[in-house]
């Protein structure tokens, strides 16, 4: 059986998502700046928001 493309890129974005949170709390206990990957999981979740609403509407990307 074979795996919906847009099912694997929402599972993708989300365990992204995960990672870059996990990252941004071991930046901010270190006291590091982390805008960077404040910026780029915001990008993820745009991305994720958007293919998911897509998916929803079943319209193509």
């Amino acid at each position: 059986m074979e795996e919906d493309p847009d099912t694997y890129r929402i599972l993708k974005l989300r365990a992204e998502i995960l990672e870059l949170g996990s990252a941004i709390r071991q930046l901010q206990r270190e006291g590091f700046d982390d805008a960077a990957a404040q910026l780029l999981i915001a990008r993820k979740r745009s991305q994720l928001e958007h293919l998911v609403k897509a998916n929803a509407t079943g319209r193509p990307l």
